[in-house]
């Protein structure tokens, strides 16, 4: 009796990256907005500019006086469905200083749910597990499970390195894979 080779048969589930934004020429930064410690009586400044070449330019200038020390630019979105993503991937060219990459399950939340990226003044791809955001709020870290959410709504960089300086981070695009 001839025997029958069994080959097994894998099923692999691909899921395509999905663009959160993509930076272009004359594309509409309309919910991107300025969040500096001005809010707490600070005095940094910071701002947020579509370049001549198509990129998103988050700059400024990080000032200790009055308490203050961060400077934040976020985008607010329309619910996204992130349960079938594992992870973030962001094209950027920073200063070579780190920076706070931030989401919110939902706008309203008061905390958010954070990492730090750290830059080299090359152009680089960082990748951001959705599970190794941690939770903050104000600085602290927070008594509950890092991030676990089926939803964003929201993300932002954030500058506080604890010093007065300049800053410049140059964003690209921002994908779901």
């Amino acid at each position: 009796m001839k025997s029958i080779a069994l080959i097994p048969l894998i099923f692999i589930t691909m899921f395509n990256s999905i663009s959160i934004f993509d930076f272009t020429t004359g594309c509409n930064i309309s919910n991107w907005s300025i969040v500096d410690d001005v809010v707490m009586g600070g005095r940094s400044n910071g701002s947020f500019k579509l370049s001549p070449e198509g990129h998103g330019v988050f700059s400024g200038k990080v000032s200790l006086e009055n308490n203050g020390g961060f400077s934040s630019v976020r985008h607010r979105f329309k619910t996204l469905d992130v349960s079938n993503y594992t992870k973030i991937v962001i094209t950027l060219k920073g200063d070579g200083k780190p920076y706070q990459f931030r989401i919110k399950a939902n706008q309203e939340d008061y905390y958010s749910y954070i990492t730090y990226i750290k830059t080299n003044n090359e152009w680089q791809t960082i990748t951001v597990k959705l599970k190794d955001l941690y939770p903050t709020f104000r600085g602290r870290k927070l008594d509950i499970p890092n991030f676990d959410k089926k939803t964003i709504e929201e993300l932002a960089f954030l500058i506080g390195n604890k010093k007065a300086e300049t800053f410049m981070l140059t964003i690209d695009k921002i994908e779901l894979h």
